[in-house]
């Protein structure tokens, strides 16, 4: 396993004053995990939206495409190995990720880009459909990586999703190489897992399920993930250690009764964790089909 040249990572989502979501949770993983980052918000908010109102700042759309020009014209484009997209603002602001990563991918042909569609949950979508829909449109396709949790893989495959081989099927009929699926179906008692699909692989990482989760575990998830690939580690290394940590961070701060992920006291977990994950290669995947989206 040989490790790629330290690139840096743009990480693309929301950004709160106090907590630990999206560009909080991204760009701190990442950094421990030694990637240089450049941070864009898509908004700002004072606390996630679950802990009650609070004032969204948003970009003017046509300040947001101009920045991301900015993006697109700076000589540094070609120090930047992967891209991650997270929450967006406004149904505009997929377009011009879309504009920036085929950009960079022009620069750097072996640039990642991983879409972490964060769109809804459980109780369905949380965002627009229209910004749901510009993202299923015109980033899931450019996606090398996508990491929905069920409830979004649900809504972007128009279809429920019962059991891990519907999962595959929905991921295979999407299209992007390798899809990192949360909230799969767990086949342990009181279990949740992570669905990884690449080719006719098929790998499930599940761990103990802990009640009343605080939020950013997606957006953590995929930025460890991204960076253990970045490492050269293989992909079932990669889904075991970012398992592995994401779960001990959460085990530590449910013990703590915090209601943000207590990162700043969990570094460690970041480079070294020491959680159980049970990893499953689960038998006779789907074959995955070419996406057939424009």
């Amino acid at each position: 396993m040989r490790e790629k040249s330290k690139g840096a990572v743009i990480v693309i989502s929301s950004h709160v004053v106090r907590g630990s979501v999206g560009n909080r949770a991204a760009v701190f993983a990442l950094e421990v995990l030694g990637r240089p980052v450049w941070a864009l918000p898509t908004i700002v908010l004072p606390w996630h939206p679950g802990h009650g109102p609070a004032t969204r700042l948003r970009f003017p759309d046509d300040d947001f495409d101009q920045a991301i020009d900015d993006l697109i014209r700076a000589p540094w484009l070609g120090e930047v190995s992967a891209v991650l997209s997270g929450y967006f603002g406004s149904a505009r602001q997929p377009a011009a990720i879309a504009r920036l990563v085929e950009a960079a991918k022009q620069k750097n042909p072996d640039l990642i880009y991983v879409c972490d569609p964060v769109i809804g949950d459980l109780g369905g979508l949380y965002v627009p459909v229209e910004t749901a829909t510009a993202i299923r449109d015109r980033l899931i396709p450019l996606a090398d990586l996508a990491t929905p949790n069920r409830y979004e893989l649900q809504w972007l495959a128009g279809r429920e999703l019962p059991s891990n081989q519907a999962i595959i099927e929905a991921a295979g009929d999407l299209g992007p190489k390798r899809m990192l699926v949360t909230s799969a179906v767990p086949m342990m008692a009181k279990g949740t897992g992570n669905l990884l699909l690449s080719g006719r692989s098929a790998l499930l990482a599940e761990h103990r399920l802990i009640d009343n989760p605080p939020n950013g575990l997606g957006d953590l998830l995929a930025a460890v993930f991204l960076a253990r690939l970045l490492e050269g580690l293989d992909e079932e290394k990669a889904l075991q250690l970012a398992t592995a940590s994401v779960f001990e961070i959460l085990a530590q701060t449910a013990k703590r009764g915090s209601d943000e992920l207590t990162l700043e006291s969990d570094a460690s977990s970041l480079s070294t964790p020491m959680a159980m994950v049970q990893m499953r290669r689960l038998l006779h995947p789907a074959p995955r089909k070419p996406s057939t989206r424009p």
